[in-house]
């Protein structure tokens, strides 16, 4: 099991911020490599996430739920994930807080990751240099769209 910590600041109002990371479809747009995302309902949907781990490609299938929804502070989402045509498994618990620091909403985040199979033989560093280049593109992808917003 792996841990990952951070946070990061948008300039958007504590609760849009709120809205769009429990909005699956603008939380899968930010993600890059998801595919094929499906709503159950509200809180649970299926998605197709394609991603490189150390030159292996691999195709997830994922479902996602939304666990935890405390408007406008809180919200914590479990993954669980089989790689297509491989054997493995992936869970992800992710937890993000959310607090007001003047104009900006200030996003705390914790992951928690455990992979199996073939997954967990791929080393932990790799693991972790992907998993920050996967938050850095999110959290860059998360500010373009609230700057795209501002402007328009």
């Amino acid at each position: 099991t792996m841990k990952f910590t951070g946070e990061f600041t948008i300039t958007a109002p504590r609760r849009e911020v709120y809205e769009k990371l429990c909005d699956a479809r603008f939380f899968a747009s930010c993600v890059s490599g998801v595919e094929e995302l499906t709503e159950i309902d509200p809180t649970h949907y299926t998605a197709v996430l394609a991603t490189k781990i150390a030159f292996v490609r691999f195709r997830f299938g994922i479902t996602v739920e939304l666990v935890e929804q405390s408007a406008p502070s809180r919200v914590v989402a479990q993954a669980e994930g089989t790689p297509i045509g491989s054997a493995g498994r992936l869970t992800a618990t992710s937890a993000a807080d959310l607090r007001v620091e003047g104009d900006d909403t200030i996003v705390a985040y914790e992951i928690d990751l455990s992979l199996a199979g073939r997954l967990g033989s791929i080393g932990q560093p790799v693991l972790r240099s992907k998993a920050r280049e996967m938050e850095k593109e999110f959290v860059r992808n998360l500010r373009a769209a609230f700057h795209t917003e501002e402007t328009s």
